[in-house]
């Protein structure tokens, strides 16, 4: 197996279990892994502000990637990369979400917001991160996402079968990790991921070693390496085992 140094970890279906905590067993595995001098990161769709308690109980960090590769926060919690997505993109959006009477929720300088917490002042006041639904119909799910995809500022991916979540193009996991490598001085090679949905599909396609979780999504999984245990039976924790005992 190629020579791990970086462990790229999402949080939501990967690293927290049904109950949304980490188990002691996936926290004991990863000091296990900085242990022997392997980085372990966090590689989330969700805000700083969404995974910094978690980040917190793992330990130090060199990186933490956030809203997909949105935003990159150094081991201080300090912003080093940030990529906005287009206030005009968003007022697309925006009136997707009126017309079919979607859930949303959405990511900004500014803060967090969705349909019960909405905000109160202009799309362009804003500066935008992330834009996302969450829709159960599957006519207007299929009908959104053929018009989403055919615009080729947008980068389009999901964090569980029923949601689509927008960033901008080229902002995806994959693409954050491979700065992160580069700054410390490694190569995508040299890295695990690990993850379950769309928006962990593009770093488990280009890491060295790509694990889908159990409980991942079909088209995850077609692209891993290694398929570990579900969320509920500590696959973190199983996948860094078997590099560290490789």
């Amino acid at each position: 197996m190629t020579d791990i140094k970086l462990i790229a970890l999402d949080v939501d279906g990967t690293l927290v279990n049904p109950q949304g905590t980490v188990s002691d067993a996936n926290i004991e595995a990863v000091q296990k892994a900085k242990d022997q001098g392997i980085h372990v990161l966090l590689s989330t769709g969700r805000s700083l502000s969404r995974c910094r308690d978690i980040a917190e109980q793992l330990g130090r960090s060199s990186y933490i990637v956030t809203i997909n590769g949105g935003e990159i926060y150094n081991q201080d919690f300090e912003l080093v990369d940030q990529t906005l997505l287009e206030p005009h993109h968003v007022s697309r959006l925006w009136e997707l979400k009126e017309k079919h009477g979607l859930y949303f929720w959405s990511s900004t300088e500014q803060g967090i917001f969705n349909t019960h917490e909405p905000f109160d002042k202009e799309i362009e006041e804003y500066s935008w991160l992330k834009f996302g639904f969450d829709i159960e119909d599957d006519e207007i799910r299929e009908a959104i996402l053929q018009e989403l995809n055919g615009n080729q500022d947008l980068e389009i991916t999901n964090s569980s079968p029923t949601n689509i979540e927008v960033n901008p193009t080229g902002v995806t996991k994959a693409a954050a990790l491979l700065k992160v490598s580069e700054w410390l001085d490694l190569r995508m090679e040299n890295v695990m991921a690990v993850g379950d949905s769309m928006n962990d599909i593009a770093m488990i396609r280009e890491s060295g070693f790509g694990v889908a979780m159990g409980n991942a999504q079909d088209e995850v999984k077609q692209e891993a390496a290694f398929i570990t245990g579900t969320n509920a039976e500590d696959g973190v924790a199983q996948a860094i085992e078997k590099i560290l005992n490789s």
